[in-house]
């Protein structure tokens, strides 16, 4: 049996949670959240709407695993609905910067043109100032992959640290050519 899969699922106030056959609810404040399980696993709710439960027979190893991630899927849909999800970029770099024009951000970020993504329904983006971009949203999923692609567009290079990056994050410098 999977550690993280034996755990429960505390459902905080303010969050619904409903399971029928197979499609498992998440209605909260914020949103709401559907997501069809395998059928290895089993969910519950118990004690007046309070705890989630997966259970699985643990029999093969795929069970074992979809038990763990089942459980922890679940988990990141009940936080999504209460509390949302944030991720927040940095842009480094002369003349590097972030808008936003209806549902495109636009980038500049050294290229001889600017790049265009189209932000995926369901997120709120923001650019607080032009060298910030901060992805809101309850999917936890599409709030990391959205940010991980606009990151792509422009990693932090090693030698001067310019490019996209998250925020806090350490960029590890190497030294140039001339350096002994």
């Amino acid at each position: 049996m999977s550690r993280i899969g034996k755990k429960p699922v505390a459902i905080p106030a303010g969050v619904k949670v409903g399971v029928s056959a197979r499609e498992v609810t998440v209605e909260g404040k914020l949103g709401k959240l559907v997501w069809s399980h395998r059928p290895e696993v089993e969910v519950t709710v118990e004690e007046g709407g309070k705890v989630l439960n997966v259970t699985s027979d643990g029999s093969s190893r795929l069970t074992r695993a979809l038990h763990g991630l089942t459980r922890a899927l679940i988990q990141n849909m009940v936080v999504g609905v209460a509390e949302g999800y944030q991720k927040k970029l940095e842009i480094h770099g002369v003349g590097y910067l972030a808008a936003i024009q209806g549902d495109v951000l636009q980038l500049r970020v050294g290229f001889a043109n600017e790049i265009q993504k189209k932000i995926p329904a369901g997120l709120d983006v923001t650019c607080p100032d032009q060298t910030h971009v901060v992805i809101k949203g309850i999917d936890k999923q599409k709030v990391g992959q959205f940010a991980a692609e606009v990151r792509a567009e422009r990693k932090p290079e090693p030698y001067k640290g310019k490019g996209i990056r998250y925020d806090g994050e350490q960029v590890r410098r190497k030294a140039g050519k001339t350096a002994k």
